[in-house]
């Protein structure tokens, strides 16, 4: 009869606490939000590239980056050298002399989704946008935004 208690507490712990696993699990989160508009393939932003210092809106850590828009591709240096995401397309929108473009990079071996969201005026750009890792037990996202001025291309195809 002992054993049988044993058994029942067992099993009564271990649902307890995968019940408790569970309860902690964070739900899903959206990627960050673009705002609506009538985008287009990109090509407006073609050999332009951009030195940025951003911030993790959470941590407050620094991140500076290079962003490169080549043949309708975009491509952010530190996002290529954590996971070789690549070019990415991008699209355009004009609203006077402001470019807004966004881009959404996928990493190829990690379940990594990046949303770019910025806005250009002559020289100078404002960024912001989400990193979000999906894995089937947890969501995790980084939040992000930032500036930065153009500098001379440092790509010239996306096959470079």
């Amino acid at each position: 009869m002992s054993q049988m208690f044993q058994i029942a507490a067992i099993a009564i712990a271990t649902l307890g606490t995968g019940a408790a696993t569970m309860t902690v699990m964070q739900s899903d989160l959206l990627d960050f939000a673009v705002p609506k508009g009538d985008w287009a393939a990109g090509t407006a932003l073609d050999g332009k590239s951009f030195q940025v210092v951003g911030q993790d809106l959470k941590s407050g850590e620094i991140l500076e980056d290079e962003f490169t828009f080549v043949d309708g591709a975009f491509k952010s240096i530190n996002c290529q050298a954590y996971c070789d995401f690549g070019w990415t397309a991008y699209q355009t929108r004009t609203d006077g002399d402001m470019i807004h473009f966004v881009s959404r990079p996928v990493c190829p071996d990690a379940p990594h989704q990046i949303v770019f969201y910025g806005t250009i005026t002559g020289e100078d750009v404002q960024f912001e946008g989400s990193w979000t890792t999906r894995r089937w037990y947890w969501t995790h996202q980084i939040t992000f935004a930032g500036s930065g001025a153009q500098m001379p291309a440092s790509d010239t195809s996306v096959s470079g």
